[in-house]
């Protein structure tokens, strides 16, 4: 079943909810039960949702990862070539938390000639913002 179809299913039964325990009810079968079943139902289609979405946005950056890298690769010496839809590659590593790369990618970044400084200065605040949150949970982790 495709995401429209599952949607499509959730929504039939989100709005038949009331009706359908009223039937349960008349047939015999404690309101209660058909409660506690349309709600898990319920629970699971919306579940369902939002790993869907997750994934869908997980895919969407992963292909603006893509190509950013295509385009940084086609023409490293190009400032421009680091930015995909207006974010730079370092800060859409950081958020995929790839710390590493991102910080090679500030890097490379910051030897180019063209490269902006106050776009350096707030990548450099969020790669390291990125590494403090690293360390405090694995201060909690081990505390």
């Amino acid at each position: 079943m495709n995401y429209a179809a599952t949607l499509a299913v959730m929504m039939v039964l989100a709005f038949c909810f009331p009706i359908t325990v009223k039937l349960g009810v008349w047939l015999g079968i404690p309101a209660a039960l058909g409660a506690t079943v349309l709600g898990a139902l319920l629970v699971f289609g919306v579940t369902a949702y939002l790993v869907r979405w997750q994934v869908g946005r997980h895919s969407q950056q992963l292909a603006r990862l893509a190509q950013a890298r295509a385009q940084m690769a086609a023409d490293p010496e190009d400032p421009r070539a680091y930015f995909v839809d207006g974010e730079h590659l370092g800060r859409l590593l950081l958020r995929l938390g790839r710390r590493r790369e991102a910080a090679e990618v500030i890097d490379r970044y910051s030897r180019l000639g063209g490269a902006r400084e106050s776009e350096l200065m707030a990548l450099q605040e969020a790669l390291s913002q990125a590494e403090r949150r690293k360390r405090r949970a694995q201060r909690e982790v081990k505390g």
